[in-house]
């Protein structure tokens, strides 16, 4: 060995031996982080991933420090990531307190059990509302002694304004339940409170023979146009449910097994003012109240009196169905509460401003970003990775933050309340029951942003959108969170994951298939 080297590796030696214990594990972190960021780095830029923008930033959630980055300031559209900075907004401007309030009330004299008058059906977007809801509702006006209405039924749905159908939404989805359109009156036909939609059941006949389709609501608002068949026993399905454009009329095709389940599938309805006010005098009518005119729309008169009233769960229990399933419909019903709340305007222009307006106390530069709904549907929508996880840490500082962070799907939790959209995802990993994060999915669009704590407790916040794929992103985006769940400071770095073979992309998020 020559000397010259010799001695430098002497020296080393003393150097080494002479170190602090402290600057060895310096070292040793030091080693470990960088092996964290290649492997991050090798995770994300992938050969499937040729040709995609992929942004990813990882942050210290206690210190804010940056832990690794790429591509974090390109923006890109987020998907249901957008539902991150609407929930965020919504909690700031309206509490975790706030309850959607829904009125039955009556105009005009009242004597002998007949009012001389109107009655006037007033919502404020409440989507938790069921068809039972609106026949409590119904038993309130028994209750106060009417048995006939001489004037008309009035559905009130003014709080916000007539827009249905957000700015850059995909018209070929209208008819599908995470497209539903957005009204002040609406109705929910379950529990996850699909807003807007019907559920439509397909149960089979004997072979041969037609299947029978019911409603769930049931309802004479949609006309279901059912071409169904029973197929043989043991056959395939190719049951398909589809509302033709600008109609009710639901279309019901194709095959189903004879001695098979009964198939469910959720549509949109057009107008689903109209599905609230024919249900509810429907509802009257079991109860014995008779509406004599007809059904009409425009806002309650200030000295209308109050018959009955529905109010639903505070914010803070509605943020679980909203996030955990990325429920759409909430999303937007939010936006247009926050610009009533903050303009006076039920409109997505309105909410928009106001919650951009809040993003700077949320740790966002609303500079940095454009957002034109706030599910995340809109096409137009423009958010970056550093944005995202700004906002993650900002959020741990706010009075909110809890019910927040618990709306969060987990990762391989099987519950639909827990694990939601990350319900089958990261099974048997360290992620398992650690990360916390928001999906988001469109066609070559996918996204995944929360919270993960390393196997040495340290926390992280990390986000990270991909635009312009051409097969699914999620299994790099799993990836990335094992890779974070498995970190230990110091310590020799586990060989960097691979990922599964990529897949192709998918077109919705597992809730939204309500099969998955």
């Amino acid at each position: 060995m020559p000397r010259s080297r010799s001695f430098a590796l002497a020296l080393a030696a003393v150097a080494f031996a002479a170190a602090p214990a402290a600057d060895l594990v310096t070292s040793a972190s030091a080693r470990a982080d960088d092996a964290l960021s290649r492997d991050l780095d090798a995770i994300i830029t992938s050969t499937a991933l040729d040709g995609a923008d992929v942004g990813l930033v990882v942050r210290h959630a206690g210190t804010g420090a940056v832990v690794f980055a790429r591509e974090g300031d390109k923006r890109g559209q987020p998907a249901s990531n957008g539902k991150l900075i609407s929930s965020a907004a919504a909690l700031d401007i309206l509490g975790p307190d706030h309850r959607f309030r829904t009125t039955v009330a009556a105009t005009g004299r009242e004597r002998a059990g007949v009012l001389a008058g109107d009655l006037h059906l007033r919502g404020t977007g409440d989507p938790t509302m069921l068809a039972a809801d609106y026949d409590a509702l119904a038993a309130e006006v028994a209750r106060s002694g009417i048995r006939l209405v001489r004037g008309k039924l009035v559905a009130d749905d003014t709080w916000f304004d007539s827009v249905r159908l957000g700015t850059g939404w995909a018209w070929d989805d209208e008819p599908y339940y995470y497209n539903a359109q957005i009204s002040a009156l609406t109705v929910s036909p379950d529990t996850d409170y699909d807003a807007g939609t019907v559920i439509v059941r397909v149960a089979p006949g004997a072979a041969g023979q037609p299947a029978a389709v019911t409603t769930d609501p049931p309802t004479d608002y949609v006309t279901i146009a059912n071409t169904t068949v029973t197929g043989a026993p043991g056959s395939a399905s190719s049951v398909s449910v589809e509302r033709q454009h600008g109609t009710n009329v639901i279309a019901v095709r194709g095959s189903i097994p004879a001695g098979g389940a009964v198939e469910s599938e959720w549509s949109t309805v057009w107008e689903p003012t109209g599905l609230v006010t024919s249900l509810f005098r429907d509802a009257l009518t079991r109860h014995g109240v008779h509406v004599l005119g007809g059904t009409g729309t425009g806002a309650t008169p200030a000295d209308a009196r109050v018959l009955g009233e529905h109010r639903s769960m505070p914010l803070s229990q509605l943020m679980v169905p909203f996030m955990k399933l990325s429920n759409n419909m909430h999303a937007e019903i939010l936006v247009k509460t926050a610009g009533r709340a903050v303009h006076g305007e039920g409109s997505w222009d309105a909410g928009l401003r106001a919650m951009t307006a809040k993003l700077g106390e949320l740790g966002v530069d609303p500079a940095a970003l454009s957002l034109r709904d706030g599910s995340g549907l809109s096409r137009m929508d423009q958010v970056s990775p550093d944005q995202v996880a700004a906002l993650l840490l900002a959020a741990r500082r706010e009075p909110w933050f809890q019910p927040w962070y618990d709306s969060l799907p987990v990762a391989g939790k099987s519950d639909r309340m827990v694990g939601g959209t990350l319900r089958n995802r990261m099974r048997g990993t360290p992620a398992e029951g650690n990360v916390r994060a928001k999906t988001g999915t469109l066609t070559g669009v996918s996204a995944l942003s929360g919270y993960v704590t390393t196997a040495d407790g340290t926390p992280l916040v990390f986000a990270m959108i991909s635009n312009n794929t051409l097969t699914s992103a999620k299994p790099f985006e799993d990836a990335v969170a094992i890779r974070l769940a498995g970190h230990r400071d110091g310590a020799t770095p586990p060989a960097a994951r691979v990922a599964p073979e990529p897949v192709a992309d998918e077109r919705l998020e597992c809730s939204w298939t309500k099969s998955c």
